[in-house]
């Protein structure tokens, strides 16, 4: 990891993407396991992605509402580091998982961060939920990262705001940031290029941040 600030780029759907994510310095990959959602990925191509990229990357299998025995069916085949949850998993649920939790929940809520103690907290949107690219009051995350919480800033993040993302929250900094649709082109394909121009945003967001 070049910076302090964690980069997860989400919805990787192929090897290709996961390798151009390696090469251009991301720290995390969403492994998308989500029914309905438009980067769904089956266990037999998420294990083909999680293995081409073993061991330089840290990877996350992301899951929304899902059976139980269905996470360990997936995470049998799929070698991750963490499991994303974005539904309305119970946190006693949560708690009982052998792997590191990131768990979502609708915006700076700080009712729903006292449920889940143990997880790194993911923002996103309070009302359109995840993956859909929407923006919503980022400095809103600043409550949370001061009363000690590990956050990572999500929803509608892309290379020409991510800046000003991290510039509201004045001199906080999350544990990480989140893209999907920011870094797509046609068809949910992550593009290399708009991956690299994330990156170099957030680090100079960063580094302006760490020098005033």
């Amino acid at each position: 990891m070049s910076g302090s600030v964690r980069i997860k780029v989400c919805g990787i759907m192929d090897p290709e993407a996961a390798q151009a994510c390696v090469e251009a310095g991301v720290d995390l990959i969403g492994l998308n396991f989500v029914p309905g959602s438009p980067r769904q990925i089956d266990a037999r191509t998420g294990a083909a992605i999680a293995q081409s990229v073993a061991g330089r990357i840290e990877r996350v299998a992301v899951f929304r509402d899902a059976q139980w025995d269905e996470i360990e069916r997936v995470l049998r085949a799929v070698d991750v580091e963490r499991i994303q949850l974005h539904g309305d998993e119970e946190p006693e649920a949560v708690e009982e998982l052998d792997l590191p939790v990131v768990k979502a929940i609708r915006g700076a809520d700080a009712e729903a961060a006292e449920r889940y103690p143990g997880a790194i907290l993911l923002l996103d949107h309070p009302t359109e939920g995840g993956g859909r690219g929407k923006a919503w009051e980022w400095r809103e995350a600043g409550a949370l990262i001061e009363s000690g919480y590990d956050v990572i800033l999500s929803g509608g993040l892309n290379p020409d705001n991510v800046g000003q993302a991290l510039a509201d929250l004045g001199d906080l900094l999350p544990w990480g940031v989140d893209v999907a649709t920011g870094v797509e082109a046609d068809g949910h394909r992550k593009d290399p290029a708009l991956i690299r121009a994330f990156i170099a945003a957030v680090r100079k967001a960063e580094g302006e941040e760490e020098a005033s």
